[in-house]
């Protein structure tokens, strides 16, 4: 393997206590992505040997969600000797047989990291020809991170840590974001020397630093440009920032490319999804996870997409869509619900306060208002009235529905399944289908009317609606 080849650790091990969570800290999302998962999008893009990932807090629950997101990367089992050392020790351990490239180091819990800072850091390593380069950043307030101090020559002294820091060292501003670059042989042997004889009784990875200057070995520094994008995720509070910060680099970067988004402030947008240009986003929307938007599509306001496809010219307004796809120049809302496996084709319409479900709406057709079509497939040109509903569960199994074309339904139309309506058919106002309705039929399911005359005096005597009965009568 050349000296040229690189290595990937990424770690994920800490318990994460500042969380106060039952999930594991690197597992909260941001962007559609957890906190580790946004780490190994942007390691996979380096061009790596090979990624590994060492965990030990809440073991099975990150590796399970590693297994979904990066299923490439490579698990590593930290032992019960505690620290940010003893973890790369065991992922250096782990590496192929006779690898002596370079190792890149991240945190688990850094996920703002973007591929050009990374590689970067990587080229200036090689280019300074250095034991180790180090990621640093210069902030107006360092509490809680490890210190550089740097020597009278301005080259890297050692790191300190916040708890074994004295007054001096703890007024410097410039912190260790916690990535570093080290040529693999040179880390096996200084390793080898680190012992947990400091405050919090682990073995730090900043010690190799220190070490490596003792042994009058080159350690560069590269100061990151964006600070921010270097910071830790601790607690609910920086999990927040880091996700606004992200989210508003997501927005700039697709009105650059086109996308028209009126209110960038109430505009959550995730990292996987993808917008045409000519895309126009309206206040207080979220598109999330995989979702996609076609040239052309309005979306918004107050309206959320996940995993749904919306195709050219369509508008979705104050509506919700999970898992499905809405056709070119169809129109959803306001107030709709689309549930997994609603697909509604060119040109279609599901109105307001309608709610969806593993239906297949055929182009041109509309559900205008008040409905639910659920387990259905539903034809070309369909008009269902108001409150047609597809009653598709009769307490033991889902059953389905099926509208011919050109089908129009009456209002308060029931449709109880497994029914199938041909195509042309219509029913009337009110209509209870139990059976088939072939093709170009009518159905209905309305009794007589009975008009009993005088009920209301009778029987409500001395209301507003016997009075006026009365004296409508009387004219």
């Amino acid at each position: 393997m050349t000296q040229n080849a690189l290595a990937i650790i990424v770690l994920a091990a800490g318990q994460g206590t500042r969380m106060k969570s039952r999930l594991p800290k690197v597992l909260h999302p941001i962007g559609g992505r957890t906190l580790v998962g946004h780490v190994l999008a942007t390691a996979s893009r380096l061009g790596a040997e090979t990624v590994e990932v060492v965990v030990r807090h809440e073991r099975d629950q990150v590796v399970a969600a590693l297994a979904s997101e990066h299923p490439d990367a490579v698990i590593v089992d930290q032992d019960e000797i505690p620290g940010t050392g003893r973890a790369v020790q065991v992922a250096l351990d782990a590496l192929p047989s006779g690898f002596d490239g370079d190792v890149l180091v991240l945190s688990g819990d850094v996920p703002l990291l973007e591929e050009e800072t990374l590689q970067g850091l990587v080229d200036a390593h090689r280019a300074a020809a250095a034991a180790a380069t180090v990621l640093s950043a210069i902030v107006d307030d360092p509490t809680g991170y490890g210190r550089i101090i740097r020597d009278e020559a301005g080259d890297v002294a050692r790191i300190v840590e916040q708890k074994d820091a004295d007054d001096a060292e703890k007024a410097t501003r410039e912190i260790n974001a916690g990535v570093y670059v080290f040529r693999a042989g040179l880390l096996r042997a200084e390793l080898a020397q680190v012992t947990t004889d400091n405050a919090q009784g682990e073995m730090y990875l900043t010690t190799v630093i220190g070490l490596l200057r003792e042994h009058d070995q080159k350690v560069a520094v590269e100061i990151a440009a964006d600070t921010a994008a270097t910071f830790g995720i601790n607690d609910r509070i920086q999990l927040a920032e880091a996700a606004r910060t992200l989210n508003d680099r997501i927005v700039r970067r697709w009105q650059r490319e086109g996308v028209s988004i009126q209110d960038p402030a109430t505009t959550w947008i995730d990292d996987d999804v993808t917008l045409a240009p000519d895309v126009t986003i309206l206040p207080n929307t979220h598109i999330l996870r995989a979702s996609t938007v076609a040239t052309g599509a309005v979306i918004g306001p107050d309206t959320t997409l996940v995993s749904t496809e919306v195709g050219e010219d369509a508008e979705v307004r104050r509506s919700e869509a999970t898992l499905a796809v809405i056709g070119a120049r169809a129109t959803v809302g306001p107030f709709s619900y689309l549930r997994a496996g609603t697909t509604l084709g060119e040109g279609g319409k599901i109105g307001a306060y309608v709610e969806t479900k593993n239906a297949q709406i055929g182009d041109d057709s509309k559900v205008p208002h008040l409905s639910y079509v659920g387990d259905a497939t539903v034809g070309r040109g369909v008009n269902l009235g108001a409150s047609t509903i597809t009653a598709n569960y009769d307490d033991v199994n889902k059953h389905r529905t099926e509208i011919g074309d050109e089908v129009h339904t009456g209002s308060h139309t029931v449709l109880v399944a497994p029914v199938r309506l041909g195509a042309g058919a219509k029913t009337g106002a009110g209509a209870v289908v139990r059976k088939d309705v072939p093709a170009g039929a009518l159905a209905m399911s309305v009794a007589p009317q009975r008009n009993i005359e005088g009920w209301v005096q009778k029987n409500r005597a001395g209301t507003a609606a016997a009075d006026a009965a009365r004296a409508d009568s009387a004219e």
